[in-house]
């Protein structure tokens, strides 16, 4: 008798879902019992990093992802990184074990109360089936939405003595597209306002990665002779940040972001929120002569932007579109980026010049995840990324993602055959969040470099509280913390990067060996400006 396990995995295999990422509960073992042998489990020891671990797998390999979670204290320990993996956009389809269906009228130990809700409102969709039968088809409905743009994370809560039910006939296994087309009425009227613009400018968000546009990006960019900016806070590289037309991140202040665009009449956002804005900095939404034409895939994005004209589309569908819509202008190219000073030399070093040297060793294919928000500007000033694919961050401001989410990218690119090297730079505050994906990333033996950068503070929560004139904050020092010691309880090699010369020498090896490699570099304590 073939039963709702059987029917389920059968789907899992046809939609490709073989690797589960989870840490097994009590609850989910009627799931996971006689594992088959042509899936794979990616074991964490905390469900934050298994949330995390399938989110970068799945932006990495550009396929949802499935990640098990134990009933409502795990899903708890994971929602930190659910909600960024909903900001990310990332599919993600999250189970999570629920107890007897014959006991839950009793809300028995490890009852999850209102399952379909825990998870609200970041996910696409939740639900608990009715029928231990409806299984199957509540992942196909999953699958489904996951996928569709925008994409983000589904939860399904599931009874443990539904598995072994008699199961009713597959669910069909379906397709859905996963990009649309712009009305094409509203965008010729897009690309009427470009053509006539006296001074356009370009600002591009994660959609454009995710949508493999990089190239559309380019050409649009220079038929236009338009500085390009990456929208505020970006989760993804968005344009090549050696061509001279890039300008850099957008500030993430409303009148500073403003006063960048000054100067500009004409300023179409791409695959971006309008804007991702933090810290509150009052000011005008945009300079006074500028219009906005925005262009999202997601209706929320356009529903709650503040100014502006939105048109949903994908966000490489537009780009090549506009390309064809439009003539090349005669305008001359704007200026170079002006290239950053050399850093001054200190001891210890700064941020600034560990990731200048970090520039100078920096693999010619390498990806890079990032979870360092005291020292990001420096990142991004020092290491320009030039190819797609290459940058992974959190978008939603939430730490404990980059360390488990770099252990999740590094075994898609082996998956994937691509085989890129993987290299992390998370601070020593952020490190402590999801520390043990280190010890899954040793089990799968990858060659992950982790560079930490090491202050012993949350430099960026002083920052904050200068600009916000709030003294006398308590807990933002890390004195005590010997992060190599760590690593090597995780199974993992470890050298401090002391003096900053080490640096090549130790990233090179990093990247040879078989285990994750974890390079603390101790840095000054001067804190960031945080606009």
């Amino acid at each position: 008798m073939a039963t709702v396990r059987d029917t389920t995995y059968d789907l899992l295999r046809d939609l490709g879902l073989t690797t589960v990422f989870g840490n097994p509960g009590s609850t989910e073992e009627p799931f996971l019992r006689d594992f088959p042998a042509d899936f794979r489990y990616v074991h964490a020891l905390q469900e934050a990093s298994a949330m995390s671990m399938a989110d970068g797998y799945a932006q990495a390999t550009g396929r949802p992802a499935h990640v098990n979670l134990h009933t409502a204290p795990g899903t708890g320990n994971g929602m930190g990184n659910l909600v960024t993996a909903w900001h990310n956009k990332t599919p993600l389809i999250v189970t999570a074990g629920q107890q007897s269906r014959q006991m839950l009228l009793l809300e028995p130990r490890l009852a999850s109360r209102r399952a379909a809700e825990l998870t609200q409102p970041y996910v696409k969709w939740a639900h608990e089936p009715t029928r231990a039968q409806d299984i199957p088809a509540a992942f196909m409905r999953a699958y489904a939405t996951a996928v569709q743009p925008p994409a983000g994370p589904v939860f399904l809560s599931l009874p443990m003595d539904d598995w072994g039910e008699p199961t009713d006939p597959p669910p069909q296994v379906r397709t859905v597209a996963t990009r649309f087309a712009p009305d094409p009425d509203r965008l010729r009227g897009f690309a009427a306002t470009l053509a006539a613009s006296r001074a356009p400018v370009l600002v591009l968000g994660a959609a454009v990665d995710r949508a493999d546009a990089w190239a559309a990006a380019v050409a649009l960019a220079e038929r236009l002779a338009a500085p390009v900016w990456a929208a505020p806070a970006p989760e993804r590289a968005v344009f090549p940040e050696d061509h001279p037309q890039f300008r850099g991140v957008l500030p993430y202040a409303i009148d500073p972001l403003a006063e960048s665009l000054r100067g500009h009449d004409t300023v179409l956002v791409v695959g971006a929120p309008v804007f991702r804005y933090y810290p509150h900095v009052p000011g005008d939404y945009l300079p006074a002569e500028a219009r906005l034409l925005h262009v999202t895939d997601d209706p929320e994005e356009a529903a709650r932007a503040p100014v502006g004209e939105s048109l949903l589309g994908d966000a490489g569908l537009t780009l090549a579109s506009l390309v064809e819509l439009l003539s090349p202008t005669a305008r001359p190219a704007p200026p170079n980026r002006a290239q950053p000073e050399t850093p001054e030399a200190t001891s210890p070093p700064s941020a600034d010049a560990l990731f200048a040297e970090l520039a100078r060793h920096w693999p010619a294919d390498g990806v890079l995840v990032q979870e360092s928000p005291s020292n990001l500007a420096a990142l991004r000033r020092r290491l320009r990324i030039s190819r797609p694919r290459s940058y992974f961050t959190m978008a939603s401001g939430g730490l404990g993602f980059g360390l488990p989410a770099a252990v999740g990218i590094a075994l898609a690119e082996r998956d994937t055959g691509r085989g890129r090297p993987v290299v992390a730079v998370i601070g020593d505050g952020s490190f402590h969040y999801s520390v043990q994906a280190l010890w899954t990333g040793a089990q799968l033996r990858l060659p992950l470099a982790v560079v930490v950068p090491a202050n012993q503070q949350y430099a960026i929560l002083k920052a904050f509280a200068e600009l916000k004139h709030t003294p006398g904050v308590p807990a933002l020092d890390l004195p005590g913390l010997d992060i190599a010691a760590i690593a090597h309880g995780y199974g993992c090699a470890s050298a401090v990067v002391d003096p900053l010369d080490r640096l090549g020498e130790a990233l090179a090896a990093a990247l040879a060996a078989d285990r994750p490699t974890v390079l603390p570099a101790p840095i000054s304590t001067e804190l960031p400006r945080i606009l």
